[in-house]
């Protein structure tokens, strides 16, 4: 019996393959389109004659650990551990499966908030845990009376995404407090902290679990630099926890992936000190500018974009379609893909929102908005 009887193909490969197919623009999946920074590509050509080709210690390559645990005090002025609190993974979906399998026990409940990045549900099922999945305002922000209902004895874990993916809303300080709340009246609660897109914000800037007093002791913090530094394909991150838990992720961690690619970990053990990450945002704030400008007076309706490299627009005033058969529709008529939001929540509840990444070049974005604008 499969444990996972309701998973397929997941939306991200099915849109990607039919873009292929139509030869559509492909504005569906979140991975960049444009070089990767010279000076990281330049470090990569210089490494391959070092002697990094072996196996990297288990928790990870120690200068890089020690770039990070910098990077953490410079941006949250956070100090962590590098021996117990400080995890290389895989990239953040290994982070996140580890982490879930190692602290989610068999009856255990775990709140994820809908729309939510399907890799989730899918740990939580594999370690015998029940999704508690609760819906996102219209708004795309947490609903706090509902979520703060659904917290019972057998809750252990609340998973957030901040910013969030797939609609690019940040939260506001009085959100964190929110959080601080619940995780304080129900101390069996800890928290998994999904912040892949931590620098990518614009005027409203993320409030990270690394800099709540209250949260750190409780909280799991997943990050990746194939989303900051836009290398998914090297599929590496890092997670960050109290020893407690730590302790019990490693012990997962050393047999699901044991170490993390030893060349990669090198390469940007030597690139971090170089590249100042506050800048990210701007670049990627100007590039969701200029994909709005270019619709703003299309049929679509801009939604909120506050961090992330994806946009929320609403189509109702072009078709009364589903947003899975209107992206199917995008794609093959119109050449231009994109994903439904539907398929993020546990009910497949629809608003006629669609998303779609602007982490391209312009040229890329001219030629999809230019097909978009003629709807």
């Amino acid at each position: 019996m499969s444990k996972l009887p309701n998973v397929g193909a997941t939306i991200f490969s099915t849109m990607s393959k039919l873009a292929y197919e139509h030869n559509a623009i492909n504005l569906s999946q979140g991975f960049p389109n444009f070089p990767v920074d010279e000076r990281l590509t330049t470090i990569l050509e210089k490494s391959t004659k070092q002697n990094i080709h072996q196996y990297a210690p288990m928790a990870g390559n120690p200068i890089l650990m020690q770039h990070i645990a910098t990077l953490i005090a410079s941006s949250y002025s956070r100090n962590i551990s590098l021996e117990d609190e400080l995890l290389i993974t895989a990239g953040a979906t290994q982070a996140i499966f580890t982490t879930i399998v190692a602290l989610i026990h068999p009856g255990e409940e775990v709140i994820i908030l809908d729309p939510s990045y399907d890799c989730y549900e899918p740990a939580v099922l594999v370690a015998g845990g029940i999704p508690i999945r609760i819906p996102l305002t219209t708004d795309f922000l947490p609903d706090w009376d509902r979520i703060e209902t659904a917290v019972s004895s057998k809750t252990k874990m609340i998973i957030t995404n901040n910013p969030h993916n797939p609609s690019g809303r940040v939260w506001s300080e009085s959100d964190m407090l929110a959080l601080e709340n619940i995780t304080e009246k129900h101390q069996q609660l800890i928290v998994l902290s999904d912040e892949v897109y931590e620098y990518i914000t614009f005027e409203k800037e993320q409030i990270s679990v690394h800099s709540r007093k209250k949260l750190i002791e409780k909280s799991i913090v997943v990050s990746s630099f194939g989303k900051t530094f836009h290398i998914t394909g090297w599929k590496t991150g890092y997670l960050v926890a109290p020893k407690n838990l730590m302790d019990e992720i490693k012990k997962v961690h050393q047999f699901n992936v044991f170490s993390v690619n030893s060349v990669a970990q090198y390469c940007l053990s030597k690139y971090i000190p170089r590249v100042d990450v506050t800048s990210l945002g701007s670049f990627y704030q100007d590039k969701r500018d200029f994909f709005r400008n270019r619709l703003v007076n299309s049929n679509f309706k801009l939604l909120p974009c506050e961090g992330t490299y994806f946009q929320l627009v609403d189509y109702s005033g072009i078709s009364n379609k589903n947003d899975v058969d209107f992206c199917i529709e995008l794609t093959t008529e119109t050449g231009v893909a994109a994903i439904p939001v539907s398929v993020f929540n546990a009910d497949k509840r629809e608003q006629k929102v669609i998303r779609f990444c602007f982490a391209k070049d312009d040229e890329t974005l001219i030629k999809a908005t230019e097909r978009l604008c003629r709807i």
